[in-house]
């Protein structure tokens, strides 16, 4: 019997598909994004796993053999666990695992505000070397209208600490989000904000709606729909233009994008923009994924 009591749904990102998934969080505290189906309320209710459980989960892993290369901090919010805790968490890891290559998690902005540089690099030094945030846009009116919680400012301090840190972040932009109104202000101010983080890594995912999209698009007083494909590829020109990154390594290669995008930037940018820009003035010569083949 595999030796992990996990309270569903979990969810992981696509680079952590052979990792372990450490569930030492169950939901997300903020909970309020209106894009985000993955924890709600009659779903799942936050709290922090107890340590002892953990340790056991651990313990019994080990016992089993099972080998462990790379442990992933699920669920949504594992960073909004103290310092104190996190360390605990790490040391057991160590003590379990200690070939483990790389422990990474989640990460909300907020969840660093109360986290000093020092903090960061301790968790580093422990193991914990890659943080996923999900900053989804760089403008500020779009970010309020999703009830994210976040701000440019708070998404370029946390990126900020992370790489002050000696940590490695990984982030997620969502094309679409902002509907045919906000498309532009979206994609400027999301290349703005990396521009000034230079993330490690950079992706992006086209926002799809498959419980529907009322609860979302209620805020937006019927500014919002979603865009088509070629609104789409419009909207990631813009982005793509605007990037000036340094070495981040760029993946648009999720099961919800039509067009599939991989690269390091600055250096793969034109390249990049050539194959936007042949999706939109010459549709059909660059093949794209049917609607079939996409997902979230």
């Amino acid at each position: 019997m595999y030796p992990l009591d996990y309270i569903q749904p979990v969810f992981r990102p696509p680079s952590e598909a052979r990792s372990l998934i450490l569930q030492v969080t169950n939901g997300c505290s903020w909970n309020n994004c209106t894009f985000c189906d993955m924890y709600t309320a009659d779903q799942k209710r936050f709290r922090p796993k107890p340590i002892d459980e953990l340790e056991e989960e651990l313990k019994s892993l080990a016992e089993g053999g099972y080998p462990v290369r790379r442990i992933f901090l699920a669920d949504g919010d594992a960073m909004t666990l103290s310092v104190r805790r996190l360390e605990q968490i790490l040391r057991l890891i160590q003590q379990y695992f200690p070939d483990v290559q790389r422990v990474s998690s989640y990460c909300l902005p907020r969840n660093l505000k109360n986290k000093s540089v020092e903090d960061l690099a301790l968790l580093q030094e422990l193991g914990l070397s890659l943080m996923y945030v999900g900053c989804e846009s760089g403008d500020d009116e779009l970010l309020d209208l999703i009830q994210k919680g976040e701000s440019y400012q708070t998404s370029l301090d946390a990126l900020t600490k992370i790489k002050q840190a000696g940590m490695k972040s990984s982030v997620m932009i969502l094309n679409g989000l902002g509907g045919p109104e906000l498309s532009e202000q979206h994609a400027r101010h999301s290349a703005q904000l990396m521009n000034e983080a230079q993330p490690d890594y950079l992706s992006t995912l086209v926002v799809e709606f498959p419980t529907g999209s009322e609860r979302f698009s209620a805020p937006f007083e019927g500014r919002w729909r979603k865009l088509d494909k070629l609104e789409l590829f419009r909207e990631m020109e813009i982005l793509l233009s605007e990037l000036e990154l340094d070495s981040t390594i760029f993946r648009s290669d999720h099961a919800s994008n039509y067009l599939v995008l991989k690269g390091v930037l600055g250096k793969d940018k034109e390249k990049l923009l050539d194959t936007v820009r042949t999706a939109i003035n010459r549709p059909g010569y660059i093949p794209l994924r049917q609607e079939w083949q996409r997902g979230l």
